[in-house]
């Protein structure tokens, strides 16, 4: 792929995987630092990339974000152990969790690993044995999170109260 390929295919997919990671980050400023670490690694490997390599940065983009939910949470159970439990809350504060979208009000009152199979499948369009690929789990793992996942959205876009008292269940 030359230069000018590459920009093509930075302005088609950039809009597209912006839109997908800002519902599975939550955070608009955490899916554009994603998705352009994406971006860096497809110009590093773009000898070997094809003109049709949206799937590609999907997934890089998907990576760099588990990645660094990996190192958040991980982070997080450090100052359970050697830190207290105000400066845990107030880690927890700066989480990227702060779109207003309804979608994203709903998804946020579920579990972590819920919302990140529910957005990867239904909304990056992920077949369940993709997303179990890149989470490292079996397949029946992510099919019981989606079938809680949505249950569970069912039930907050029908009670629109659900849906606030979920979001401040969460961040608790």
């Amino acid at each position: 792929m030359d230069q000018a390929e590459f920009e093509r295919l930075y302005r088609e997919q950039y809009p597209v995987l912006m839109g997908q990671l800002v519902l599975l980050c939550g955070d608009r400023a955490e899916a554009a630092d994603c998705v352009q670490e994406a971006f860096v690694k497809a110009w590093e490997h773009r000898r070997a990339l094809r003109s049709d390599a949206g799937g590609w940065l999907r997934t890089a983009a998907v990576r760099v974000a588990v990645s660094r939910w990996r190192k958040t949470r991980t982070s997080a159970v450090a100052w359970v152990r050697w830190g207290s439990r105000e400066q845990v809350g107030a880690a927890e504060a700066d989480l990227p969790f702060d779109a207003g979208s309804p979608l994203a009000v709903a998804l946020r009152a579920l579990p972590d690993r819920q919302r990140e199979v529910v957005v990867l499948h239904h909304v990056m369009d992920m077949s369940v044995a993709q997303v179990a690929d890149l989470l490292g789990v079996p397949d029946g793992s992510v099919k019981a999170w989606l079938s809680r996942g949505r249950a569970q959205l069912a039930r907050t876009v029908e009670d629109p109260a659900a849906r606030t008292a979920g979001a401040e269940e969460h961040v608790a």
